[in-house]
Parts: structure tokens; sequence; C-alpha cells
């Protein structure tokens, strides 16, 4: 029976749309599958949607739509962009399905009936971004993980005895020092339990959307032991049918956690005192990667500064992607990302490198030998083509190592020092030379040095085919040689593609992108921000690219209307109307802007996030008397810069008297935060 391996991603949170920070983790848990697979091991690659939550009910409050809906629609969208990056992930899990809900149900009853639970009240900050409680924080005070407000919960809970755990996680870390990779957030996490445990809320009672806690269904039960437990549901954890139990049992522990570094606390602390609660077994690792940065900040929607997978896809194929988070960024830390980073690297290593050697040898091939792969002449072999031999082994040493180490760049320049000793082997052998001579002895030369090439490709191409799949896959086929997939490493041997063997049609793999790529990429992404599909996940979600601009009773801020559609008399139509979308905020911060009589800076929090919006209501309002206010913001304008301050949103007000004194607009009413006005 093949051993079996068992790799997760996060299960992503249905707030926004996809962008390539998603597809980071889910492409080196793609290649780290595939890899296994190449292994003979029995593998299974889980991935899928978090859809349950404060965030997400709020989300769906915002775009006017039902939570199911909202999530259904959001859902989609990775799994479209899973499809069509051609991800091989086993099963893709939605914490709405029925399966996973039983599923959740039975890990609470164990959790309960084990004696880990009991009932209280929670009164204290929660962080409704990360669905995370805040110890030790006052009214207001910023989440440790996102830096946003938090709130004050007050409510009935169901509690963990998560502080049980203490010691019993603390040896576990210590007898097992892979169970956290990499070394500095192992130590991270050792820190925070050595400080202590207090008992986790693991329901909630002032909402909803979520799975109801057995036999009490006036709570929900906390969405990160809701999230965490898909891990096992996923298998059939909680079925009553004996294939599910059948799967749970032959995969379950997860050989690897996969996740990003901003939640560790939740896979590492209280994922391990769930399953140890539970009596099942923890997972073999957690790896935690860093972030991927663009324009010096991580990733998000409330930034503006998101890059979509498809834009890349659709310009350099989903391979030059895959290699350029693999080979790029160091797995662990974090690392930046530019489109004329990405087109270098793609130029340099795929195009100039990897694909000019597949081109040039099996041209050369279909030229000099009519296509068949020439056998090597012992008579002319020399000590260059043993160095070559010698590269590759020690390329194939180099390169399993650091991939079964998750270090992926290292793991690739291995590769890469093959490629180009085989391509400078090319150049000083000079086949074109030797073909021109014409004689026996330059003849077996010729057939030496093609032969050298092309098992040298074929070695590189197997070598690199879990993380370019679909370019591996064509280059295979050029070479003569069937289904990649089934390459183990007992075929990585020297000497093992066998003469005669009748060569494709040589097309180019990587065609070379030229100083226009990057700016129909740009292009593209501003195109994307704006279509209306885009618009309308972005403003549901509070973070769409194009967000907001200053307070209206800034000078020369007024809210833009469509001429073409406009009547002649000035009057707009519904349609024109509808575009502003308007919805109800809370000031968390105000304070002065820096010699700025007139302006204030904003933290106003519109349900879905907390915009920064700059103001010019100083004169009018101290920064104290806002603080908890509910206001009108415009969410859907682009954003603007004052003072340095990037403003997202526009503070509704009237203009009164001569002097134009603002006066912000409100409510006699109770009014959610995050209600749109219609």
């Amino acid at each position: 029976m093949a051993e079996k391996f068992y790799i997760t991603t996060p299960i992503y949170y249905v707030n926004a749309r996809p962008h390539i920070g998603h597809a980071y983790t889910t492409i080196v848990c793609d290649a780290i599958a595939r890899r296994q697979r190449m292994l003979g091991k029995d593998t299974f690659f889980l991935t899928g949607t978090d859809e349950h939550g404060v965030h997400v009910e709020r989300a769906a409050i915002a775009a006017g739509v039902p939570a199911q809906q909202w999530a259904d629609e959001v859902s989609a969208a990775f799994r479209r962009l899973w499809d069509r990056l051609g991800l091989t992930y086993d099963k893709f899990i939605r914490t709405t399905d029925e399966e996973h809900k039983r599923g959740v149900q039975e890990m609470f009853r164990r959790l309960r009936d084990r004696g880990f639970i009991y009932k209280g009240q929670y009164t204290g900050q929660y962080c409704v971004f990360d669905e995370l409680y805040v110890d030790s924080a006052g009214p207001g005070a910023p989440c440790p993980e996102c830096g946003r407000p938090t709130e004050t919960v007050s409510e009935e809970n169901y509690y963990f005895k998560l502080s049980a755990f203490e010691d019993q996680l603390l040896r576990h870390y210590q007898q097992n020092p892979q169970f956290i990779r990499p070394e500095s957030r192992r130590n991270e996490v050792m820190s925070f339990v050595r400080s202590g445990l207090r008992d986790l809320s693991i329901s909630r009672s002032t909402f909803k959307w979520g799975v109801p806690v057995p036999d009490d269904p006036g709570h929900v039960i906390y969405v990160w032991l809701d999230a965490l437990s898909n891990y096992c549901t996923a298998l059939g954890f909680g079925s009553p049918h004996k294939a599910d139990q059948e799967r749970f049992a032959k995969y379950w522990p997860a050989d690897v956690h996969m996740i990003g570094k901003e939640i560790v606390r939740f896979h590492c602390v209280y994922w391990p005192a769930f399953l140890m609660a539970a009596g099942l077994e923890l997972p073999g690792s957690i790896i935690a990667h860093g972030w991927l940065l663009f324009e010096q900040s991580k990733m998000s929607k409330s930034r503006g500064n998101i890059v979509r997978a498809e834009t890349i896809v659709d310009t350099l194929g989903a391979d030059a992607l895959r290699y350029f988070l693999l080979r790029e960024i160091v797995f662990g830390q974090d690392g930046s990302f530019s489109f004329d980073a990405l087109v270098q690297r793609y130029n340099s290593d795929l195009a100039n490198d990897l694909g000019n050697l597949a081109s040039r040898t099996l041209t050369m091939i279909g030229r000099y030998f009519s296509g068949g792969v020439p056998a090597a002449a012992s008579q002319a072999r020399t000590e260059a083509d043993d160095n070559i031999a010698a590269t590759a082994r020690h390329a194939i040493g180099e390169f399993n190592r650091w991939f079964a180490d998750f270090q992926f760049s290292r793991a690739l320049e291995a590769a890469w020092s093959l490629v180009s000793a085989v391509n400078r082997y090319i150049v000083e052998n000079q086949p074109w030379v030797l073909d021109e001579k014409g004689d026996e002895a330059s003849r077996a030369r010729l057939a030496t040095v093609l032969y050298t090439s092309a098992e040298a490709l074929r070695i590189v191409t197997a070598l690199l085919h879990p993380v370019l799949p679909e370019a591996t896959r064509r280059m295979w086929a050029q070479i003569g040689l069937n289904d990649i997939q089934r390459v183990g490493p007992q075929d990585l041997a020297w000497g093992q593609l066998q003469p005669g063997t009748q060569t494709g049609k040589v097309e180019p793999v990587f065609p070379r992108a030229d100083k226009s790529a990057v700016e129909r990429m740009q292009t593209m992404e501003e195109q994307g921000r704006g279509s209306s599909q885009e618009k309308s996940l972005a403003t549901a979600a509070g973070s769409s690219g194009a967000t907001a601009q200053p307070s209206a009773s800034q000078p020369g801020n007024t809210t833009p209307s469509n001429k073409s559609t406009a009547a002649t008399d000035g009057k707009i139509s519904i349609d024109d109307f509808a575009k502003v979308e308007l919805r109800v905020g809370q000031v968390k911060v105000a304070e002065k802007v820096q010699n700025a009589d007139k302006l204030l800076r904003l933290e106003v929090d519109i349900g879905t996030e907390v915009r920064q919006v700059v103001a010019g209501i100083a004169e009018a309002y101290t920064p104290e008397s806002l603080l908890g206010r509910k206001v009108v913001i415009v969410a859907n304008l682009a954003p603007r810069k004052l003072r340095g301050l990037e403003s997202n949103g526009m503070i509704v007000a009237a203009s009164v008297g001569e002097q134009g004194r603002p006066v912000l607009c409100g409510f006699l009413e109770d009014v959610p935060v995050g209600a749109r006005l219609k």
C-alpha cells in the first residue's frame, strides 16, 4: 500500500474575491502535492472557503444580498480561479456544506462530552475582521493582528478550557520541533503560550450566520472552531457513512497544514488544543509562510493594492506566476511582487535559459538527426560530458533536499545550475560546427553532445514538473516521451533517455515577453478594478480598489455626475444616482492633521472594514466630539491624498450659513453600521 500524504491550504475567507496572495499559498501546496504524487504517495490535497461569521454577514448586508448568496458568489470565484490555474486539489470544502456542519457539531459534542466546554458570560473586545477575541484591551483598542479597532462584545458564550492545555502544548512543541515551521514562528508561539492561556469563548449568540451549537440553537459555534474543523470534516469526520469514516482513518492526521503567518495562533495553539481535547492525533507540521507584498505592503482590498492572478495568466500563463512565486520569494519570509520583476524573471530564466535550452537542443536533433535522439558514442566522450552527468546528479540531490525542506527558491536554484551548465556546454562544444565538419569523428562527437544535452533536458524537465506543470508537459512531449506525471525518482538516473526516441514538433514554450507586457498587465488591473463584477464584490467587501475621496466639505470635492446621461435641466437619472454608494459608518478614531487647520483624520467603521477618511470639518467639530458618532460616508469614490494622507471616503455634510459651516448628516433612529442608504 502506498504511503499517504495529506496537505491543506487555509480555507479562504469570503469577504472579497481572490488575488495572488491567496494564489501563492495554494500554488505552493499544489506544487508539493504534485511532487508527492510523483514520489508515489497516495496524496490528498484540500482547499476551500470559510463562509461563516459576522464579517461575512456584514459583507452580505452591505451588498444587499442574503449571506448564503454572497458566500456562493465569492466561493465560486475562488474555485473558478483555482481551476483556471490548473490546481490539482482533491476536495474543495465550503463551511456551508451540510457535511461540514455535521462534522463541526460532532467536534463540539466531543469537546463538551469530554468535559472541556462550559457556559459563561463574555464581556470584552472582539476583532470582527480576524474573528479574534482580544485580551487585556480597552474599548476601541486595536487588534494585535490587523491593527483595526476592536468592538466591545457582551454576550453569553460557551467556553473551551484552553488553559488546561498549556503544559501539553509546550511539551508537544519541545518534543516535535518540526511541528511549527519556521523556527521564528515556533518561538513566537511558545512565547505566547508561556505567557499564560485563558479559556476561549467558542460560541456567539449575537448573530446567526454560523453552525448552530448542538442542543442550543441560540448560539452559533465560534468561526475558528468551525473553520479549523474543516481539515477533519473534509475527510469524513462526524459522518455516519462507512466510506467517509474509512477515508478519515486513512488520511488523518494531516502531514502539512500550510498557512499565512497572520493565523499562526489559531492553528498552532487553538487547533492542537481542540484536537487534544477531542482525542484526535495532531498534524505533522504547520508551516507559516510570509506575506506577498505589493507597493511595500500586504495585499489588501482596503489598500487597493491587490493584483489579480487572472491578469498574469492572460499575459504570461499560469506557469510564469507559479515560477515567479516559488523562485523569487524565499519561503517563510515576506516577498515583494511587481510586474517588472515578474517579466524580468520570466524572460531571464524561462524564455532565455530553459526555453532556449529546450528549443535549440530539440531543433538541432531534428535538423541533424531527423528528429531521432542520437546515441552517445563511447569513443567520442570527453570530460565535459561526464561533468554534465555529474552536475545532473548533484542538481537532483540538491533539488530533492531543498524541496523536501520547503526551500523552493533554493531547489529551483539547484535545477537552474543544470540548465546553465548545459547551455554553456552547448556553446562550448558548438554542435553546428561539428555538423559542418561532416567527418566521422565530428559526427560521433555531435551525437554525443546532443544526447548529453537531451538527457539533461529530460532530467530538468522532470524535476521542474511540480512547479511548471503545463510547460514541462509540453516539453516532455517535444522530447518524445509520454505522461510526465508517472515519472518517479527511479526515472531520474542518468542515461535513461533511449536513443532513437522520436522528438515531437518543436514549439516555443516560453515566448519572450516584450516591454509592453508590463503596461498591458497594469492596464488590465486598472480595467479589472473598474469592472462591474469587481465593483460589486469589492464594494460589498468594503474594500474596493477605487474606494473614496475626502469629505464633501473639503474645497473642490463634489459628488461627480455622469454628464452623458444627465438631463439637460441639470437633473440626473435614477441610474446615475444608484451609482453613488452611501453607507452608515461609525467614527472610531479622530485626530487633527498636523499643519492643517481644517482637516481631521478619521477612522470610520463601515461594517465590513475601517476606512481612513480625511475630512475638512476641524473648524466645526473637535476630535473628541466625533468618537462613536454615526455618519454617512460615500464609499465608492477613488482615493485621494491630502497632506500626504490617503483619504478613502467622503463624509456627507450640509453647508450652513454664509461661511459654509459643515453640519454632519445623522439619524434620529438607531441604524446599524454598514447599512446602505437608499
